[in-house]
């Protein structure tokens, strides 16, 4: 299991081959094809992001951690899924699933977050799509905090 670093280390590497903000989007659309479905029945009032211009939906559930030792074995490791109506937005929930799904409720919690910063995601978001970013990290690490405190 790679841990959020490496994942994020990954996605930069990833990026750094396009010099073209136009490729990067491309590559954004093409992730969130790739995402996983959402199942409608998660497609609920409660999992919808509230902040996001598009509708994003972000369902959390505790499941068992793959390798049963070590730290937060116990308690197991959260498994994020998620959807948007939106192709760009789609692609940067991909993204957040990619590097903290399946980890424990103290690693996100504890998550530096510098692939968007690095990417250049950040500085090339609108307004609102960057506002939206920021309410998809805070609803996963309020996840988190509250499977952390179960």
């Amino acid at each position: 299991m790679k841990t959020i670093n490496e994942l994020q280390d990954e996605i930069i590497e990833e990026f750094e081959g396009f010099d073209d903000w136009m490729d990067k989007y491309q590559m954004l659309i093409d992730l969130g094809g790739d995402l996983e479905p959402l199942p409608d029945e998660y497609k609920t009032e409660q999992n919808l992001i509230d902040g996001c211009q598009s509708r994003v939906w972000v369902q959390c559930d505790m499941v068992p951690a793959p390798e049963t030792t070590g730290e937060g074995a116990e308690s197991g490791v959260l498994h994020l899924q998620a959807d948007s109506d939106a192709l760009i937005v789609k692609g940067i929930v991909a993204l957040l699933l990619r590097v903290l799904s399946d980890h424990t409720p103290r690693e996100i919690l504890d998550a530096d977050l510098y692939f968007i910063e690095r990417i250049g995601l950040r500085e090339h978001l609108s307004p609102t799509r960057s506002n939206g970013l920021l309410a998809m990290i805070r609803q996963i690490r309020a996840y988190a905090l509250a499977y952390s405190r179960s």
